[in-house]
């Protein structure tokens, strides 16, 4: 029986021994998700005119304090040193077709996730009857080239004298929104409009420190109830 016993153990010890060796459950890998690629899209205002860094200041002090990693892209670098990041596409004195003469090229340079597009109040003189269908054109060329981008579509904000030009174009585009959202484009309406008066302008046009600072909360606001617009947050 003790000759069996040392017969087993030894068996069994020689399995072990040739038995091969399963590596340690491996951890399981950490996925860190790149920056949300936001475009900054339109005019003066999105340049900031009048006020630095226009609504791009206020719109990454929300992005830091909530936790997201936003990467502003876009061919101009302008604002304050104490705005960290400085890409964007605002173009003073641009008007729709100026913005859709040079999409393709940003689209295809940038690859934006998100776009923030406010344009518009350079036509309210120019053309504006001929507005709503410029910027819907805009709007096509844009979700057809980058059929995954999500687009942020403003109201315009107001221009003191030009109230009724302004709510007349301003009118148009909730539906136009609504009518490419029902066919699946990732186009969302944003109310920039609204959320300003004309004592939030600087000059009548522009707005000042604290209508910038409004079209950033309605800017993230907006984000905010689009999944993914802005990344996810960090922890």
């Amino acid at each position: 029986m003790a000759m069996m016993k040392r017969v087993l153990v030894g068996a069994v010890s020689l399995a072990a021994l040739l038995a091969p060796s399963l590596p340690a459950a491996a951890a399981p890998d950490v996925v860190v998700a790149a920056p949300a690629r936001v475009m900054p899209l339109g005019d003066s205002i999105t340049y900031g005119d009048k006020s630095p860094g226009g609504y791009r200041v206020g719109l990454w002090q929300k992005f830091t304090a909530g936790g997201h990693s936003v990467d502003f892209v876009g061919s101009r670098t302008d604002g304050p040193s104490s705005l960290p990041d400085r890409n964007h596409e605002g173009h003073p004195g641009w008007t729709i077709s100026q913005i859709d003469a040079n999409i393709t090229t940003w689209l295809r340079a940038y690859t934006p996730q998100t776009i923030l597009l406010h344009i518009g109040t350079n036509d309210m003189w120019r053309d504006p009857r001929g507005a709503p269908g410029r910027l819907s054109a805009l709007v096509d060329r844009i979700t057809t080239l980058a059929p995954n981008t999500r687009v942020f579509v403003a109201m315009i904000t107001p221009i003191s004298g030009m109230d009724s030009t302004v709510r007349a174009f301003n009118a148009t585009i909730p539906p136009m929104v609504s009518s490419k959202a029902a066919l699946g484009k990732k186009v969302h309406l944003v109310d920039q409009y609204h959320a300003l008066t004309t004592a939030d302008l600087a000059d009548g046009v522009h707005p000042n420190a604290r209508g910038y600072y409004k079209m950033a909360t309605t800017w993230y606001n907006a984000l905010l109830t689009v999944p993914g617009s802005i990344g996810y947050r960090s922890t």
